[in-house]
């Protein structure tokens, strides 16, 4: 990591142990080496991958790896000596997993006091439901979330694991490592960050809870302003199968879209009385099931009218505007999310390709002065493919969280 393309971002020269997991931990990792800093990620021998090649597992950019058996006798000191050289340390191990495999906090901080030692899981650290086995879907329906997404009419919709795993975990996670990184610099002492997935999902509900209070937000899903009730912020069929999305929240951009779609303002019922929405949803349907998803598409752009069409992942990558601010680029062979956010004096970048299982052993060994990591190098040590197994197929042993 010698060259000058690997100090680039606000967090060069921040060092991160991350205990290999699935989901929302490496997700936070690959954020923190998106914005610069060296993240070694500890891959354990012959581990099964989640149904994906190493070399496609975008959440293993900006990082190393190396290879460190935990189960082994020497297999906690190569870890804990790893962590006496880091700023921050991250695991997503069930409670008391990390402890009883000897690089818990209490013997991590006993050989680096100022380490910022973060815990991803999906209940937390404590409390009836913290042993437990879980998934995205399970701790966002459990915080209410889930249970705001969706028609009045149907069951509720799963948003893929974006809100849970990655918004309510990840990030939040990302948030209290720098916090108390900050804290340790100005101290000396780390500190263990607790992030459980249904307490960072419960936090993104502040404003909806708010307007709950208020009397402004119902407590049910698909009858609200904002969550597809009504029907000028709502997503409406086009007549190839296509989708629009409408946010036509204000009164001057409400009054642009429906001129453009063809409608009189002055002529329809009134937006702000909730009984006539059901009115102005059928007029509003009727209107954009008379033609394809393109011609929409080319009447809205340009325009204030805040409608846009609902691109497929393939083809939001394409998008003028994406391209433009290589949101999207195709980076060391792979399609992928650019760096986010973006620093005007510091800026993050692409590095390093997804990490192979132990292809930075002898790196990492060097730079960070760990001499245990040399003895892990045999060839037969990495995950070959045929350990790759399809999601379903995997049992998580005690080591995983279950997340």
């Amino acid at each position: 990591m010698g060259d000058d393309t690997s100090r680039c971002g606000p967090l060069a020269g921040v060092r991160v142990v991350e205990l290999a997991g699935i989901g929302p931990g490496p997700f936070a990792a690959m954020l923190l080496g998106d914005l610069g800093a060296d993240v070694v990620r500890v891959d354990r021998p012959a581990a099964p991958a989640l149904g994906l090649s190493p070399a496609h597992d975008v959440t293993n950019r900006n990082k190393r790896s190396v290879l460190v058996d935990l189960k082994a006798p020497d297999g906690p000191d190569t870890v804990r000596a790893l962590a006496a050289r880091a700023d921050i340390l991250i695991e997503g191990y069930r409670p008391g997993v990390a402890e009883r495999l000897g690089v818990g906090p209490e013997a991590c901080h006993a050989v680096n006091p100022a380490l910022v030692y973060g815990r991803m899981t999906g209940w937390g650290q404590d409390g009836p439901l913290a042993p437990r086995a879980g998934h995205d879907i399970g701790y966002i329906a459990t915080a209410g979330a889930l249970g705001m997404i969706g028609p009045a009419d149907g069951p509720p919709a799963v948003p893929a694991n974006l809100l849970g795993d990655y918004a309510g975990g990840s990030l939040y996670l990302v948030v209290g490592l720098l916090a108390a990184l900050l804290t340790a610099r100005r101290t000396g002492a780390g500190q263990v960050v607790d992030a459980a997935i249904v307490d960072g999902t419960a936090h993104l509900t502040a404003v909806i809870q708010g307007m709950l209070a208020a009397g402004t937000w119902r407590d049910a899903r698909g009858r609200n302003l904002l969550d597809g009730g009504c029907p000028y912020y709502a997503v409406y069929a086009t007549a190839d199968g296509g989708w629009m999305a409408v946010g036509a929240l204000e009164e001057r951009f409400y009054t642009e879209f429906v001129t453009l779609l063809g409608l009189d303002a002055g002529e329809l019922p009134d937006r702000h009385d909730a009984r006539r929405w059901p009115e102005l949803r059928a007029l509003f349907a009727e209107r954009f099931a008379s033609a394809g998803r393109e011609k929409w598409t080319a009447r809205f752009e340009g325009t204030d009218a805040c409608v846009a069409p609902v691109l497929s992942l393939g083809e939001a990558a394409r998008h003028p505007h994406l391209a433009h601010r290589s949101t999207y680029t195709d980076t060391h062979g792979l399609v992928q999310p650019g760096v986010a956010p973006r620093f005007s004096a510091t800026p993050g970048a692409l590095r390093l390709p997804p990490a192979l299982p132990g292809a930075h052993q002898d790196d990492v060994a060097r730079d960070w002065h760990v001499a245990a990591l040399t003895a892990l190098t045999a060839p037969e040590a990495l995950v070959p493919p045929e350990a790759l197994v399809p999601p379903e197929a995997l049992v998580p042993p005690e080591t995983e969280t279950g997340r």
